[in-house]
């Protein structure tokens, strides 16, 4: 039988993948297909990420536009960060929906199905399988299709750092064991980006981690060797959805807004400021829409920003132009090492939801070089050996998925990738 495994290595940046920091991985690719100049969509963060996985789409076909966003639950723009369990439910209230777009999940419902096994934020683990076509596990909860829950033992109650990823690891790869029918088997652990939030990339501790990750892709590809050697044709994907960047300054956006006038004040949903670390978004009520222009050129101005998009300028990074988003950018970067000689220190949009940013540790969510060359090899499937630097996005991945799995993937923004 086709089948594909996919296993997402959290944040976890394409130049950490070699013998300073993960040998064992790097013989492991070696055999594969490497995509080495693979990118992230923007914001170069993990919940959106994980929508354009899933569905091989831009965020502004899918419809979720970053890590955070801009909803009106009825009382005005407010700033509502997709990571918790219930944003699903809150997306779905505020606006009849989740993705526009089906995911691969959904594709393959009445084809053999999904199984996901994610120890992510709830909220990108729920963006793999939105609306429950296939078998979710998670530790903030489990579903089997038609979110059925799952309260028993095959419940994932697991922690969220790199102990929990063994075992979510473990879980899977004894499902891959008892594949049964499902064609899709997905894997998404935690670390290194969990853990990358609070240390110095480089760092004596920052390496355990990625070891520790490294051993759970060690595991995954020895069970995928024992279906192949029964008798099953296995796509491996292996790949990080961003990698990080080292945290130069925290910059008060929102303050700053309101210093200059531009924001009536920090609570206003005039102009809101939904933030993915190293790049932001910047929403307006429709009686604030004629401050786009100023708004997106005093950011151009400001010593701290980089790349800005607004307007019709916004398809550019593929977000949508005809919506409360008016404006996107990404924060200045330097391309410079930090102490452990990890190259790239970037900028941070003060986030309400993401307290713990701190200078020297990582972070992502921008266009810089470093924070946005994820993770790509694959093996099986026809895909030949070697390196390939063929223009790869995220959104490609869904699509090579389902080529293989000989399903449609018509209304994709991604292709196919190329396999020599």
């Amino acid at each position: 039988m086709k089948r594909a495994v996919v296993m997402i290595i959290d944040g976890l940046r394409a130049d950490m993948v070699g013998p300073a920091f993960s040998p064992r991985l790097a013989e492991i690719i070696e055999d594969t297909r490497w995509f080495t100049e693979q990118r992230s969509v923007f914001p170069s963060a993990t919940r959106v990420n994980s929508a354009s996985i899933a569905t091989g789409c831009w965020p502004k076909s899918h419809g979720l536009a970053g890590n955070a966003i801009a909803l009106d639950e009825g009382d005005g723009l407010k700033a509502v960060s997709v990571g918790p369990p219930e944003f699903r439910d809150r997306l779905r209230r505020a606006t009849g929906r989740t993705l526009h777009r089906p995911t691969m999940t959904q594709r393959l419902r009445a084809h053999g199905g999904a199984v996901i096994y994610s120890n992510s934020s709830a909220g990108s683990a729920h963006m793999q399988d939105p609306d429950s076509h296939g078998w979710l596990f998670h530790r903030d909860g489990s579903f089997a299709p038609g979110m059925e829950a799952i309260t028993d033992g095959r419940h994932l109650d697991v922690t969220y750092d790199a102990a929990g990823d063994k075992e979510t690891t473990r879980r899977f790869c004894q499902a891959l064991a008892q594949p049964g029918d499902a064609r899709l088997h997905l894997l998404w652990i935690c670390e290194p980006d969990h853990s990358q939030h609070t240390l110095e990339l480089g760092s004596p501790e920052h390496r355990e981690v990625i070891a520790q990750s490294e051993q759970c892709a060690t595991a995954v590809c020895e069970a995928v060797a024992a279906l192949r050697a029964a008798g099953d044709d296995v796509l491996l994907v292996i790949a990080s959805d961003h990698g990080h960047e080292t945290v130069d300054e925290i910059i008060p956006v929102s303050h700053l807004l309101v210093e200059a006038g531009l924001k009536d004040d920090l609570e206003s949903s005039d102009v809101v400021l939904a933030s993915s670390g190293m790049g932001a978004l910047v929403y307006l009520s429709r009686d604030s829409s004629n401050r786009c222009g100023q708004i997106a050129e005093w950011i151009r101005e400001q010593s701290w920003s980089g790349m800005v998009y607004e307007g019709e300028d916004l398809e550019q990074v593929g977000q949508r132009s005809d919506t409360a988003l008016a404006i996107a950018f990404s924060m200045a970067k330097r391309d410079v090492d930090n102490r452990y000689g990890i190259r790239g220190l970037g900028h941070v949009a003060g986030d309400i939801f993401m307290k713990s940013d701190t200078p020297g540790h990582g972070q992502h969510g921008g266009l810089g070089p470093y924070e946005t060359n994820a993770l790509l090899s694959i093996g099986g499937g026809g895909f030949k050996a070697g390196k390939s630097d063929f223009p790869s996005r995220t959104i490609d991945i869904a699509p090579t998925v389902l080529r293989h799995l000989g399903m449609d993937f018509d209304g994709m923004d991604g292709k196919p990738l190329p396999q020599d």
